[in-house]
Order: structure tokens, then sequence, then C-alpha cells
């Protein structure tokens, strides 16, 4: 629920930082045809990995590894949120559609087997799971430009520290099923120094819209004072990450980067509206 509310956060942020009028059933739209598609993706992500699930200790309580769901009804319901999902996004436009069956694709076709294959995992996991922000702006406009594509790599470089520091607190439950997640395989050093780096161009790629040169994706003075000032905390957590390696920083590290991103997503929105005020 917590993973599909962020999604649908996203892509409601992406929207409203592209539309010139905001249109309600839009919105609505967005915000179903999305909670629909990540459904999707959870629900065939969950029957590709039912053997592994049953192993850790997080997922063992899933429905079909507990018992509590057929494979078939599952597979059924997966079909129907994808066929629900996409003809909803198809009734925005097509592109909107189109990126939302991408996401799908990657995240069950891609992302999931690779999970216990290699740590590039993250790498391709991080393709759908940048879509949202992005989708917004093409929902809004019908079109994906620099704007749309500033907003994807923001969310896309986000990710790797994000799921570096989940990686971290739960690699041994994900040892149990194989899943190799750590870029170096283990927690050291080189793990917490890869997540700061990817977090400094997290932080470099959120200051851009202040320079002029993103189309109608713009930030004001203080909006970018703001952002920056968000991502030094944030880097705080990751440089905590590389001095103590322990599991208590990882979930700090975790939680700073679900608060970032929202606050960023925040900021963008309530400098659009506010800039032609002041």
């Amino acid at each position: 629920m917590g993973l599909s509310i962020s999604v649908v956060f996203s892509s409601l942020a992406g929207y409203l930082l592209a539309a010139d009028t905001v249109n309600f059933q839009t919105l609505a739209l967005l915000a179903i045809g999305g909670y629909f598609m990540v459904g999707a993706s959870n629900v065939f992500n969950q029957i590709i990995e039912q053997d592994l699930d049953a192993l850790m200790d997080r997922t063992k309580n899933r429905p079909i590894p507990a018992g509590r769901m057929s494979v078939t009804y599952a597979f059924v319901l997966a079909v129907i949120l994808t066929v629900a999902g996409l003809s909803i996004l198809y009734s925005i436009n097509e592109r909107t559609a189109m990126f939302g069956a991408i996401s799908i694709c990657l995240y069950t076709s891609a992302y999931t087997p690779l999970k216990t294959k290699t740590p590039l995992s993250v790498f391709v996991g991080a393709i759908p799971g940048a879509i949202p922000f992005m989708l917004g702006w093409v929902a809004a406009t019908g079109k994906f430009g620099i704007e749309a594509g500033v907003l994807f790599m923001l969310q896309f470089f986000w990710q790797f520290p994000h799921f570096w520091a989940i990686g971290w607190f739960l690699h041994d439950d994900y040892q149990k099923a194989g899943f190799n997640m750590l870029p170096t395989g283990k927690r050291d050093k080189g793990t917490a120094l890869q997540a700061i780096i990817y977090s400094v161009w997290t932080v470099i790629i959120s200051i851009i819209p202040f320079f002029g040169f993103t189309g109608a994706l713009q930030l004001s003075i203080i909006a970018t004072i703001l952002t920056f000032a968000v991502g030094v905390w944030f880097l705080f957590y990751g440089f905590k990450l590389f001095k103590n390696q322990t599991i208590k920083s990882a979930r700090q590290l975790m939680l700073s980067s679900v608060v970032y991103i929202t606050l960023i997503q925040i900021i963008y929105i309530s400098d659009k509206f506010i800039r032609p005020w002041i």
C-alpha cells in the first residue's frame, strides 16, 4: 500500500507541475490508472517469486506463499489490473499508456528475474521506478520532452541510495532467497560510497531547473536553495552510513530518502504555483 501510494503521489506531482489548468478528471484517472499498474506489477512479481518469498521473513506472509491466494486467482487479478490500468491511462493519452506498459514490462520481465542474478537488477529496476514522476508530466502535456526527462533522471538516480539502503538492512534476509541487491555484494564502504555518489547526482539534477534550460520546468532562487538544503540533509545520512556501516544508519538513509523525494516534489509544486505571485 505504501509503495503504491508513493507512486501515485509522484505521478500526481508530475501532472501538477505540467498542467496549465488542473483537470480533476484527468487527475483522478491518473491516480486510479497508476494505482492499478503498480498493483499489477506487484501481483506479477509475487507470482514469479512465490517460492523465494516463502524463504524470507519479510515476505513469507504474502498471500501466495502463505496459501491465502492461489496462483490462478493472482494471475487473473494481475491481468485485470493490467488491462484496466492501461485502458484508463490510454483514456488520458496514448503516451501515458505506453510508458505505463513499459514500466510494468520492465519490472516483471527484467528487474524481477535479474534480482537473483546480478546487482545490476537495481539499475534495471530504477527505470520503471523513475517513470511515475515523469508520467504525470506526459499525462498533462501528451509529450516527452526535456522537462519529463529531468523528472525521470531525478527519480532514477534517487532510487540507488534508496534501494541500497533497503538492501543493506535486509541483506541477511535477501541472502536467504539469493537476491543480489548491493553493488559490492556486501555491506561495506564500497556500497556506502556508491550510495553517496548517486545521492550527489540526485542533488545536482534536482537544482538543474534553476538554470533555465529545462523548458517549462523551472525553479526560483528560493526553491533552489530549499531544494539544495534538503539535498545536503539527505547526503548527511549517506555519509553517516559510510562512517558507521550499521543497520541503523542504513534505515536512517532509507527513511531520509523517502522524506527527501517527497519534499522535493512538494517544493517543486509549491514553487510553480507561488512563483507567479512573488
